[in-house]
């Protein structure tokens, strides 16, 4: 059975002016249908170091992995912050965690248990007196990471020494 439950229509339009191949999906609303559609046609766009993410106009926009500075959860997505832009993606963390992982071994800790960050783009550690742990970023971006978590943290910085 088809995950698509309306008629699609394929037209193909030869413009040889265009540098790449655009792909517009035009329908009533934006629905789960779209949405399988659109994520399809943008899954042979991705490669192994990159993902794609929508850019917050809709638009899907392939990020490379290497450029994250960190990745969280808000209301059922995930949260893709670089150096200068914010992209969202819809799927579980741990399963986001496991690409990472596969695709840029090393790079990325988890802080939280809604929050992994790149360590090539952590700036500055502060451990505090009272045992918290607070990152700066690049893009000046600054978090705080969990108690329970400080340990494998600090393990992992001594690993990359």
């Amino acid at each position: 059975m088809s995950q698509f439950s309306k008629d699609i229509r394929v037209t193909f339009v030869e413009d040889p002016g265009l540098g790449c191949i655009e792909v517009t999906v035009r329908a009533p609303e934006k629905d789960e249908t779209v949405e399988a559609l659109m994520d399809r046609i943008a899954a042979g766009k991705a490669g192994p170091e990159t993902v794609l993410a929508s850019d917050g106009e809709g638009n899907l926009t392939p990020v490379n992995l290497r450029d994250i500075v960190s990745v969280s959860v808000d209301d059922k997505q995930i949260v893709i912050l670089t150096s200068g832009n914010r992209y969202t993606v819809r799927q579980p963390l741990q399963s986001f965690e496991e690409r990472l992982k596969t695709a840029v071994s090393g790079r990325f800790i988890r802080i939280s248990r809604y929050e992994i960050v790149n360590l090539d783009k952590v700036r500055k550690f502060d451990f505090t007196l009272s045992g918290t742990l607070r990152l700066e970023l690049a893009g000046g971006i600054e978090t705080w990471a969990s108690r329970r978590n400080i340990p494998a943290i600090r393990k992992k910085l001594a690993e990359r020494k």
